[in-house]
């Protein structure tokens, strides 16, 4: 009997009994089942600490303006599972999702059973191959030797940058971390990245000179100039580009879109055709919701999944550029992170603060993110519900004042879901 779509959505999350499992071997197994569709599939790999979402949602929007079939694998999700699939600007359907659960569903043996990001990045494979994407961007779940989509035969890789993360998988220090994430690397294959750190850079290029791949870097081999009113100048590859705007609000979403532009100058390069006006169209067409998301008010509300040190330092200096009188940050953050590491770049901001826990296995509870907020000196409520907190911190807020709700894309997706009235699902 074939299953509705919140039976299969309920088959995939149990799945998660099965952890996280680093090795290629089960997801191989599986695509084998389903005919190999990951090999002759054109795909742009993405690594990273942070940013990799924001690197494909450029290189999505420009090829998408430009006229091309591409298709976006995400994770995670923040409101509903369709979002891990999406071609252009759509979706992937219910009736679909189901379909493709079916198929690798199939080909599951209880001797192998796939974690539940190894059976969902199969279902990406599959989808993208049987409806012909031209090409379809890759974010790994986390690390790159032995993440479940390293299976892939990119044309371009991208790595972003390393911060301390996952330590219990992908090693202690930087330089093993950064080792992990060459992993993407492939013989012969272009690789970008935004690290500038010489000792994270030598692993890299040592990395690429052993598979004959070439490494190219921003601030060296490509360049971002800053202009006024968050406006920069890029001097790539081949294309010099005067006055752009970033599609994402920020100060880091500059370099993130310089890599955008640097890996599409390289799929450029392997026959993907666009021109200026595309790449400037495409830019000002971004989505990539729950990233310093604005809603407006009064008052004004900011959605950030910020989840880590970098991404909070990061948040915490866009919050900076903005004119607001008094800032309400409802944070939500799973137990497994640097809890006190994501607070110390925002709390010296902040006016008042909202703890709570979104509805997730993994989340931190309330008392834990009180007692790493003990020095705050300013109100701090506890609110057991994100939707709560978020409603309670714009009741108390003056109208010219922000919300932000960040700590977790879990949190975030909670509030979205909330806000845009959508059932999560």
């Amino acid at each position: 009997m074939v299953m509705t779509y919140e039976q299969t959505i309920e088959f995939l999350y149990s799945l998660q009994k099965f952890g996280i499992k680093f090795g290629l071997s089960s997801t191989e197994n599986l695509l084998a089942g389903l005919g190999r569709p990951h090999e002759n599939l054109p795909c742009l790999h993405l690594a990273g600490t942070n940013g990799k979402g924001s690197v494909g949602a450029v290189v999505t929007a420009v090829l998408t303006r430009a006229g091309y079939r591409v298709g976006f694998y995400t994770s995670p999700h923040l409101v509903t599972f369709r979002e891990r699939f999406v071609i252009g600007r759509d979706m992937i359907s219910r009736a679909e999702v189901v379909r493709l659960a079916e198929r690798v569903r199939a080909v599951m043996t209880p001797e192998e059973p796939p974690t539940f990001f190894e059976f969902v990045t199969a279902m990406a494979f599959l989808y993208f191959s049987q409806q012909q994407v031209d090409l379809a961007v890759l974010e790994t779940g986390m690390g790159g030797r032995l993440d479940a989509t390293n299976v892939a035969r990119p044309l371009v890789g991208v790595i972003t940058n390393i911060s301390v993360e996952h330590t219990d998988y992908l090693g202690r220090t930087l330089a093993l971390i950064a080792a992990e994430k060459a992993g993407i690397i492939k013989p012969g294959l272009p690789l970008v990245t935004g690290e500038k750190r010489p000792q994270i850079l030598r692993i890299f290029e040592q990395a690429a000179k052993e598979r004959g791949a070439r490494l190219y870097a921003l601030g060296r081999d490509f360049l971002v100039r800053n202009r006024p009113s968050g406006r920069f100048d890029y001097s790539g590859l081949h294309l010099k580009l005067k006055d752009l705007t970033p599609g994402l609000l920020g100060p880091h979403q500059t370099a993130n879109t310089a890599l955008a532009l640097a890996a599409l100058e390289l799929l450029g390069d392997r026959g993907f055709n666009f021109n200026e006006e595309h790449l400037r169209l495409g830019l000002s067409e971004i989505s990539w919701p729950g990233r310093a998301e604005l809603f407006p008010g009064p008052p004004d509300l900011m959605l950030d999944g910020a989840h880590n040190p970098g991404a909070a330092k990061a948040l915490a200096e866009t919050l900076a550029g903005l004119a607001y009188p008094r800032l309400h940050l409802v944070l939500g953050i799973m137990a497994d992170k640097n809890i006190g590491g994501i607070m110390a770049p925002l709390l010296p901001l902040v006016h008042s603060l909202y703890l709570t826990k979104p509805h997730y296995f993994r989340s931190a509870s309330i008392d834990r993110l009180a007692q790493a907020a003990a020095a705050f000196p300013g109100p701090v409520h506890q609110v057991p519900e994100v939707a709560q907190a978020l409603e309670a911190a714009r009741q108390k807020a003056d109208p010219q004042d922000l919300v932000v709700v960040t700590g977790s894309l879990f949190t975030v997706g909670e509030a979205r879901a909330h806000l845009t009235g959508t059932p999560m699902d």
